[in-house]
């Protein structure tokens, strides 16, 4: 089968509005969650979530191209913007100019629908909707705006698999390039920040209580953990066959080797199976053509919530019963839970570590419990050479993916 390479990613999140803003976030451990008052006064628990700036678009979209751009969208065209920059296919006037697809996890549009549904409610017109307005409210809406804006001309799709969706997106991107369906894909996650996306989620109590202090409230595997605090943004990757990379000349980052999936089958729509996360790693790892040992590094799912991390946790010492585990950590204690492109965003994430030379701590842990001391927990920034890392995403109605990133032969001596 063909190689998958990574000629190009970009990043739109609470750490930062660009690779190298959140790779310094990322080394320095700096949390990007804060306090939102209005989520309070719309009836909210929980004030917190990830603080994501609004990208300013005026000046480099035109008025008809911005409106149908819905809050993930235009996350996902920065992100997009800078992983094209990088991959070196865009041409002056902002166009692609290789033949590319694009394969986004999206799996809600709920501002877009809520303020539609405000319109018809106090105007009693669907005129007053605007024609822009279908556009965002779609889950497609990352892809379809992406296309038309860079003129991508390959497959185009949009992966709704919950929390896993951006990670899902990018394994199915690697399947079609290794069956030679595509040369290049654009791929990754964007998840809205707006409190309409994330109410139902603070019905369910999943959200963390500590809001006297908003950056230390996401703190995964510590045995004082209480919930999870919602983000979002957006990350891209451009995915290339191998030797088409080659030929044009392209810098390859990394190659993605290796992708796994299940569903675990316990009954309850929210909680995790340890079982079928340890059966989606070891997809991976055999899809990868690799052993456990060879892994360097785990950029763990973990959301800090008391069930779910301790089911990963289990699942990852599974994967190493002779010893041998890598460090582990979850970024999410810096960014909370990302949701529909964390699977993307995590991935990023490992490649700045690959490429920087060290490990994100996993911040805000203070003590393990039965489950998180069997792991190997990355506390603080590690210097680290890092060739292979595994990154776990998994979702509502038991949906899972892992992911094996390999640093580039080509580019092995370059990040050491």
């Amino acid at each position: 089968m063909k190689r998958v390479a990574i000629t190009g990613i970009g990043i739109w999140s609470c750490l930062g509005n660009n690779t190298d803003e959140v790779e310094a976030s990322l080394r320095s451990g700096r949390s990007g969650i804060g306090y939102d008052t209005e989520r309070l006064r719309y009836g909210y628990h929980c004030p917190l979530t990830g603080i994501v700036a609004t990208p300013d678009i005026k000046d480099i979209l035109n008025r008809r191209q911005r409106s149908s751009m819905s809050e993930q969208a235009a996350y996902a065209f920065m992100a997009s913007r800078e992983a094209m920059t990088m991959a070196g296919v865009l041409s002056e006037s902002g166009q692609c100019e290789q033949t590319m697809g694009c394969i986004f996890g999206n799996d809600t549009s709920a501002k877009a629908i809520v303020e539609a549904h405000e319109v018809m409610r106090n105007v009693g017109d669907s005129a007053a909707i605007g024609a822009g307005n279908i556009f965002q409210a779609m889950n497609s809406t990352v892809t379809m705006n992406l296309c038309k804006i860079f003129n991508l001309r390959g497959t185009s799709f949009t992966v709704s698999g919950a929390c896993a969706s951006g990670s899902h997106a990018i394994g199915i991107a690697t399947m079609m390039i290794r069956q030679g369906m595509q040369d290049m894909i654009l791929c990754g996650g964007a998840q809205e920040v707006n409190q309409y996306a994330m109410s139902s989620f603070d019905a369910l109590g999943v959200f963390s209580g500590r809001s006297d202090n908003p950056t230390t409230a996401s703190r995964p595997f510590d045995a004082d953990r209480d919930g999870l605090v919602p983000s979002g943004g957006a990350a891209a990757l451009v995915l290339e066959d191998y030797d088409h990379a080659v030929a044009r000349g392209a810098d390859i980052i990394a190659e993605v080797i290796g992708y796994g999936t299940s569903t675990g089958s316990d009954g309850r729509l929210s909680t995790p199976d340890n079982s079928a996360i340890l059966q989606a790693m070891r997809h991976a790892i055999s899809d990868a053509g690799i052993s456990a040992v060879d892994i360097d590094y785990i950029n763990a799912h973990a959301t800090s919530t008391p069930v779910g991390d301790a089911e990963e946790a289990d699942a990852i010492a599974a994967l190493f019963p002779q010893g041998g585990m890598p460090y582990v950590s979850s970024t999410k204690s810096m960014t909370g839970h990302e949701c529909w492109m964390a699977g993307a965003s995590e991935v990023v994430y490992s490649i700045l570590m690959m490429r920087g030379g060290f490990i994100a701590p996993n911040i805000n842990f203070r003590q393990p419990d039965s489950h998180s001391e069997k792991l190997r927990l990355a506390t603080t920034t590690i210097d680290a050479t890092l060739n292979t890392v595994l990154s776990n995403s998994f979702g509502f109605g038991g949906t899972n993916s892992s992911l094996i990133i390999r640093k580039s032969a080509k580019n092995i001596q370059k990040f050491v």
